[in-house]
């Protein structure tokens, strides 16, 4: 009888371990603060083991040899039109190419250069009203818009005077979101308390409203005497949703606030973060990406010493590293990726801008409940969440860049409560 008792046993654990599970509750806490709800959140998601959303790829675009129109120089961003035909902004050769939903390649739109339609330092685009296509381009100082077939359609003017556009996103109905940041000459006085703005604006460059204003991010120190380089110093993180919410947050906590359309803070969404510190392979691993991004840039090897005395550090990571609006209301939250967890042969092709971001994603429901940890592939980063649809940039081991696209696989259900 011994096996059947053992058999028996088994099964009810499983069972009750089922039942755990089907009735795990959230275990955070809303209160509220002056008409505020707080959603204090601890490190326990709702999802059970089967809900946990995974990630499929479906579409890989990219080679490193053979038709060029495949190969890539650096991606800097996509865009995804209402058939699902995709485009991949190339910053390195100042070109768009297009590719149908199932990766065939269609045209190549722009070039480089100052003309109508032409491109300088364009490094986002944003698909507008039917289907245009909105380009910034800070060197042209101008959007550019393309027509649906890729003729150019006009372009409106950027107000650099204003400030210089860090960061640029979009709503899918080509609302345009700017993250504007005054900014001082190197040798002129450094401003006192600059202040950044996002600006909302309509897809033929209306002005529609400033969102919020905020103490610049420390990053980047271009006033006074000696310019400053502060790796890992706080900054300013943000999205803009469809609804025209804004989730923002400063990430030296892990505190991301919901603001309406009218500007009005309506949320705060907190998790438990504990600091990591910056470790000397930290350090190294920044400063020898540094350093052969100056020499790639022909930075004569001898300026290099002073080139790294006016790059610091902070004493630890920040709490989080990017946001994103994913479906049903979510919101995702990109962990930080400290150098020094990483394997030697990842280490030798650290890319900073690459890899600060880690492969987890905390997401929260658009209530800000924490649901659970979904992990990206290795080398991938996200740029345009559709509905189940990821779009983003893949490396090989070679560093060569694809656009893949995953599909999001579990019931989207479980992204609500």
């Amino acid at each position: 009888m011994r096996p059947y008792r053992t058999c028996a046993l088994a099964l009810l654990a499983l069972l009750a371990a089922a039942c755990g599970e089907a009735d795990r509750q959230w275990a955070g806490s809303v209160t509220d603060s002056a008409g505020i709800a707080v959603v204090s959140n601890t490190a326990d998601g709702i999802w059970s083991s089967s809900d946990v959303w995974t990630l499929e790829e479906e579409l890989r675009i990219g080679t490193l040899e053979g038709d060029p129109e495949y190969q890539f120089g650096q991606i800097s961003w996509l865009a995804v039109d209402a058939e699902g035909a995709i485009y991949v902004l190339d910053s390195q050769a100042q070109h768009i190419q297009v590719y149908s939903p199932e990766g065939e390649y269609r045209q190549t739109i722009g070039q480089r250069g100052g003309g109508p339609g032409e491109l300088q330092q364009a490094g986002f685009l944003f698909m507008g009203p039917g289907d245009t296509l909105l380009v910034p381009d800070i060197g042209n100082r101008r959007v550019n818009r393309y027509a649906p077939d890729g003729s150019s359609a006009g372009s409106f003017n950027l107000a650099l005077e204003q400030g210089l556009p860090l960061l640029f996103k979009a709503t899918s109905t080509g609302i345009i979101a700017e993250q504007v940041r005054p900014f001082s000459l190197p040798g002129q006085p450094a401003l006192e308390n600059p202040q950044d703005a996002i600006v909302l604006l309509e897809p033929d460059g209306t002005i529609i409203d400033t969102v919020k204003t905020f103490p610049s991010g420390g990053t980047f120190s271009l006033g006074g005497p000696t310019p400053e380089i502060n790796i890992y110093s706080a900054e300013p993180i943000w999205e803009i949703t469809d609804e025209l919410q804004l989730l923002y947050g400063v990430n030296d906590t892990y505190r991301i606030g919901v603001y309406s359309s009218d500007g009005s803070l309506e949320r705060v969404v907190t998790m438990p973060s504990e600091p990591k510190p910056v470790t000397d392979t930290d350090r190294d691993a920044v400063m020898g990406y540094l350093e052969q991004t100056w020499l790639d840039a022909g930075v004569p090897a001898q300026t290099l010493p002073q080139l790294k005395s006016i790059v610091h550090f902070a004493e630890t990571f920040p709490a989080f590293s990017f946001i994103s609006s994913g479906p049903v209301g979510t919101i995702w939250v990109q962990h930080v990726q400290p150098a020094s967890e990483l394997t030697e042969e990842e280490l030798e092709s650290y890319d900073l801008l690459q890899d600060a971001g880690a492969r987890d994603w905390d997401v929260f429901d658009a209530e800000g409940k924490f649901l659970g940890v979904v992990s990206m592939p290795p080398r991938f980063a996200p740029r345009v969440f559709i509905n189940d649809r990821i779009y983003g940039v893949w490396r090989d081991e070679l560093d060569v860049q694809h656009m893949v696209r995953l599909r999001i696989v579990g019931d989207l259900s479980t992204g609500t409560t």
